[in-house]
């Protein structure tokens, strides 16, 4: 059996799990409590991050290489277009520009202006990161006005890639959504396999509610002024 512990970007791997109709279970993993009393996931992930995945004698972690394993392991699947496939070259780029340039670089601004003291929340690192964020997300808004999705006609694992990064900018607040892309993430949000993927990972359910409840009331008290 499949077991994928923890959330966040683990929701990443349970989507791909639930779009290509495998058996795996859900192991949560809580950081806030803290790991140093969980040594079932100490003992496949010792450096205690999530994701990470094991696969009968296999663990691994980071989030893209585990689809990648997954989609290696158990494919051929479309959602990972051939090499000889024209759509394979922006599949790729996209698929690792979903955490390289966007989610890993909207993490250190949003541990800066949440967990930062006062004074050091706006920093440079932090600033420089969301500037690296923005000139990624770019790269998305292009592609965009070109097709529906990222590797061409049809969704991929890119789309998984990037979609949970632009629902991390959107319910962190760290970064703003424009039309393109807001149009883009209610899209690919709309796939049955998105939605059985929320329903198991509730924790995320939890947090996309209150995220979207903080947006609305902002709205509205934006709307009244």
């Amino acid at each position: 059996m499949i077991t994928v512990f923890g959330e966040g970007r683990g929701f990443r791997v349970v989507w791909l799990l639930e779009e290509m109709g495998l058996p795996y279970q859900l192991r949560p993993v809580d950081l806030v409590a803290g790991v140093d009393n969980d040594p079932e996931f100490l003992a496949i992930n010792p450096a205690g991050f999530i994701p990470a995945l094991r696969d009968g004698d296999a663990t691994m972690v980071e989030s893209i290489a585990i689809m990648e394993y997954l989609m290696g392991r158990y494919g051929p699947t479309p959602l990972a277009p051939d090499p000889a496939d024209p759509a394979f070259p922006a599949y790729q780029q996209f698929l690792h520009l979903g955490e390289a340039g966007l989610a890993a670089s909207l993490f250190f601004v949003v541990v800066s202006r949440n967990l930062a003291p006062e004074a050091e929340r706006h920093n440079w690192g932090a600033r420089k990161a969301l500037e690296v964020y923005e000139s990624r997300l770019r790269l998305v808004t292009r592609r965009l006005a070109d097709s529906p999705y990222l590797a061409g006609d049809r969704f991929t694992a890119a789309d998984i890639s990037v979609t949970y990064a632009l629902e991390f900018a959107q319910r962190t607040g760290a970064a703003a959504l424009g039309e393109a892309e807001q149009a883009y993430v209610t899209r690919t949000s709309g796939r049955e396999a998105y939605k059985r993927a929320m329903d198991v990972c509730q924790a995320t359910k939890a947090w996309a509610a209150e995220a979207s409840a903080r947006r609305n009331s902002g709205s509205e008290e934006a709307g009244a002024r």
